[in-house]
């Protein structure tokens, strides 16, 4: 049986899931030794660096993770030299999480590791392949947007 070009579309949620998944772990997996962070700080970081500081509750809700979770892996953070804590300016308890430059500098290396091997693979695609996927990245936007 030949299998057509077009994809039934009880097909394509499936199949662009496990594309996408794939992909993206190729790409994470190219942090995996690096910078001497796991892949959780990483992520972490990543989110300070876009969103600027944060209190550790705001900082785990973003993260989908439980408060615990994220003190000990911001302690880890500070430890490291990776992010600095400050006191929160209304809450006497709480406190603001801030990266650091070093943590500026783990998050621009990773997008720059990330963004090569990308590239790499982009090229060995054929020129009307890259055309077509360019048209589908406003698409890709679409659907990675957070309606929630």
């Amino acid at each position: 049986m030949k299998r057509t070009s077009v994809m039934a579309d009880t097909d394509l949620a499936p199949r662009l899931r496990l594309s996408v998944m794939r992909l993206a772990r190729r790409l994470r997996q190219l942090d995996l030794a690096a910078d001497g962070v796991t892949l959780s700080q990483l992520s972490a970081l990543y989110v300070l660096h876009a969103q600027g500081s944060m209190t550790l509750g705001e900082l785990a809700a973003f993260e989908r993770v439980q408060p615990p979770t994220m003190t000990r892996l911001v302690t880890r953070l500070e430890e490291d030299g990776y992010v600095r804590r400050l006191p929160h300016p209304s809450d006497r308890r709480g406190v603001i999480v801030e990266p650091t430059d070093q943590a500026r500098q783990v998050v621009e290396a990773s997008r720059s590791r990330r963004t090569a091997e990308l590239e790499r693979r982009l090229a060995r695609l054929a020129p009307e392949q890259r055309a077509r996927l360019g048209e589908l990245v406003g698409v890709l936007d679409a659907l990675a947007e957070d309606d929630a």
